[in-house]
Parts: C-alpha cells; sequence; structure tokens
C-alpha cells in the first residue's frame, strides 16, 4: 500500500509539473470569458443547482442568470491582467493552472456576494453567512472543471501532438543546402557577420540580441546585436527557417527529433541539451515547412 502511496504522489507530482497551454491572452481569453459565461448562464437557468427564495428576487430570473455569468468572465479578464508577462505563459504548467482555476472559483464567489444586492431584496446579503455560501456555491460547481476538464484537455492535446511529432519524425530533415552564405548587417559595422546556413541550427532572442547556434561538435554558440525580428527578415528567403516560437528562429533541415507535449512540439538538436520550443499556434506553419521538405 505505502508502495502505491509513493508512486502515486511521484505520478502527480510529475503531471502537476508538465507544460500545459495558456488560454487566458488574446482571441483565447476572450473566448473563453464568452464561454464561461454563457455555460454558467444555461447551467443557473436551466437547472437552479441551489435554494432561491424567488420573493427576494429584484428582477426575472433569467436576468439574474446573466447577470451571473457576465460576472464569472469580468471576474476571468480583471485576473488575466496579472498573467501578461510572455515569460509566465510560456512556462506554464498543469498546477499554475490548476492554482489559476481555483483563485478564479475563489474570486467568482466573492464577486457573486458583491451584487447581492443587485438581485435580493434581503436585509442580511452583507453578512458572513452569505459571503461563504457564494463562495462554497462556486466551488461546487467548478470543481468538475478542476479535476476533469484540466487533465481530459491536457491528455487529449498530449495525444494529439505526440502523434504529429511522430509523423513528423519519418520525413527526411537533414539535407542542407551546400555553402550557402549569408551576409548579415548590423547597426554596428564591425559586427557584421557571415552566416553559413549549412551550419546554422537556431536562432534565442536575447534582448537586442539574439544567440547564434552553429552545427558543431561541441555547437558553436554567437552572441549578435541584431533583433531576432531582423534576422527573421534577412533569412525570409529561405523556407525552411521560420519562427517556432516568440524567442526562436529554427534551421528545421537541422533538427533531430520533434517530440510532443500539451504546449505544442518540443524540438531536438544533435549535441545540444535543451529542447526548443515550438507554440501551439504556430504548429501548422511548422508542420507545412516540415512537410515540404521531403
Amino acid at each position: 500500500m505505502s508502495s502505491f502511496l509513493a508512486n502515486l504522489k511521484i505520478e502527480t507530482i510529475t503531471f502537476l509539473k508538465q507544460p500545459y497551454p495558456f488560454y487566458y491572452s488574446g482571441k483565447s481569453l476572450w473566448v473563453i470569458a464568452l464561454l464561461i459565461s454563457l455555460m454558467s448562464f444555461l447551467f443557473n437557468y436551466f437547472f437552479e443547482p441551489f435554494n432561491v427564495y424567488s420573493p427576494e428576487h429584484k428582477m426575472d430570473f433569467i436576468f439574474i442568470s446573466l447577470l451571473h455569468g457576465l460576472n464569472s468572465s469580468l471576474v476571468l479578464i480583471l485576473l488575466s491582467i496579472f498573467f501578461r508577462k510572455p515569460s509566465i505563459q510560456e512556462n506554464w504548467m498543469v498546477w499554475q493552472e490548476m492554482l489559476l482555476v481555483l483563485l478564479f472559483f475563489f474570486l467568482v464567489g466573492i464577486a457573486q456576494f458583491l451584487i447581492r444586492d443587485i438581485i435580493y431584496d434581503n436585509p442580511n446579503n452583507w453578512s458572513i453567512k452569505y459571503l461563504l455560501e457564494e463562495i462554497s456555491n462556486t466551488f461546487l460547481v467548478g470543481f468538475l472543471f478542476l479535476f476533469i476538464l484540466i487533465p481530459g484537455n491536457f491528455s487529449r492535446l498530449w495525444n494529439i501532438h505526440s502523434k504529429q511529432a511522430g509523423l513528423l519524425n519519418k520525413i527526411d530533415k537533414d539535407s542542407y543546402i551546400n555553402h550557402t552564405l549569408l551576409k548579415i548587417d548590423t547597426p554596428i559595422i564591425n559586427e557584421r557577420f557571415t552566416l553559413e546556413l549549412d551550419h546554422f541550427l537556431f536562432a534565442k532572442a536575447d534582448g537586442n540580441y539574439v544567440e547564434i547556434y552553429l552545427k558543431g561538435n561541441p555547437i558553436i554558440k554567437l552572441l549578435k546585436r541584431i533583433p531576432i525580428k531582423e534576422l527573421e527578415l534577412l533569412l525570409s528567403p529561405y523556407p525552411f527557417v521560420i519562427k517556432t516560437h516568440r524567442s526562436y528562429l529554427v534551421n528545421t533541415k537541422g533538427i533531430k527529433k520533434v517530440s510532443g507535449n500539451a504546449q505544442g512540439y518540443r524540438l531536438e538538436f544533435s549535441d545540444f541539451k535543451e529542447d526548443i520550443p515550438v507554440s501551439r499556434n504556430r504548429i501548422p506553419n511548422f508542420d507545412k515547412t516540415i512537410k515540404r521538405l521531403n
């Protein structure tokens, strides 16, 4: 029994530390906010999950349900403001997703408590009893999302990306163009350099600099003063060089292996220990580029 519990603990910790997509920015944030608002409205209106005393209502129940739905989506949008840093979003994990969802439930409960005076004609609206009731009701409804939807979505994305990555590994990617030299102009004349594309593996953004990694044993690393957007523009005539992530520009012909996780793909290069990410929104272009190489 102790061995089972120990293994369960290890598997749980491993799962919680897995990468997970960050949905709370850009278009996906508004889509999720709309879905939460709609689901909350439908759930409240059609199921009336909690005991309500109709004579206390200041408005029709349909408007009460609508108000609850809008309140939930507003809390999510306001909460997302604190997670706008790209560094947070790119390294998002399952445990952070679950913690954020728990915090969301707690804040929604408080928000529903704060609008009680708008909905109910009850002199005890501001009591601790109703505050705890609103918070507990929110958690009761939300636990389904926390313990079923998050693991289910994680498994779905992992399987999809892993399967796609497996198919991409069957395509020959290591067919370099021979002796393609490209002169790279930088703002500082004495830092201009020549890039040999058959040695280029990938570039990583570092502020106004880029770390350029070249094929070798060990891999050669160069630090150049040029924004990654400018380097991307200079390499745009070569379709096998693409941006896989906000901070990475990759020569797809130098990839050793592609693996998948819930966030997207991870790329491996020979003699380089770290994996390079492919963001979910860049997967379609990455797939197209890899298949075009064959």
